[in-house]
């Protein structure tokens, strides 16, 4: 069984979500025959590195609610992490560009790195509350799932280098419909959209094994 994830990491439900998946994986009959593979979504392509305002003041912005209405529902946010096990320090988050972090998700990809490199990804981002955009500290991140930290930083410092990789996980996306993250597709048949309760998982990953995968 395939289960391709279009997620983002300044994607607060992609993180759950993916805790989510995980949870009803370790209710599964079978889950060692589950491959996992993580597609490249950039929420906001055009994002600024990290341009100093916190998520607070971008939801504020956005949405036009006030700042304590933003911190409000980012305290329920932070809530639903931790029913996961999740911590986010959203005050001190820095929102920023992820289209170098994805590139190189897709290098860790060709060295069999992808699984560790993006659960790090995402913790140092919601936990640690690192600038994920920062080429010193994506090396340092790679480095510290056993990757090579000079082939990464080369990889990085050259914007060519993966970057086809990323144009064509979104290109897939969108000729699937996708429209949002995260988004699960399982065996290319089954879909689920957002970050859904452990049980739709486990549901759908039961029905998903009762077929064959062509």
């Amino acid at each position: 069984m395939k289960i391709e994830i279009w997620s983002d990491y300044v994607c607060p439900f992609c993180y759950i979500g993916k805790r989510r998946l995980e949870s009803a994986l370790e209710q599964f009959a079978t889950p060692n025959e589950v491959f996992i593979e993580y597609k490249s979504f950039e929420l906001n392509p055009q994002a600024s590195m990290y341009s100093g305002k916190s998520m607070h003041q971008i939801l504020s912005e956005k949405h036009g609610m006030s700042l304590e209405q933003a911190k409000k529902a980012h305290a329920e946010l932070e809530q639903q992490a931790a029913m996961m096990g999740l911590v986010y320090n959203i005050d001190q988050i820095k929102p920023t560009n992820t289209f170098d972090a994805h590139r190189l998700t897709q290098y860790a990809k060709s060295v069999g790195k992808d699984q560790e490199l993006a659960e790090k990804l995402f913790y140092s981002y919601y936990t640690d509350a690192k600038l994920i955009s920062d080429h010193d500290t994506l090396a340092s991140i790679a480095e510290s799932v056993g990757m090579n930290r000079d082939e990464s930083m080369a990889i990085l410092h050259d914007p060519s280098k993966y970057a086809s990789e990323v144009r064509s996980d979104e290109a897939t996306a969108k000729q699937l419909g996708i429209t949002g993250a995260p988004f699960f597709v399982i065996d290319r048949k089954y879909a689920i959209s957002g970050a859904q309760p452990t049980e739709l998982f486990l549901k759908a990953l039961n029905q998903a094994s009762q077929e064959p995968f062509v």
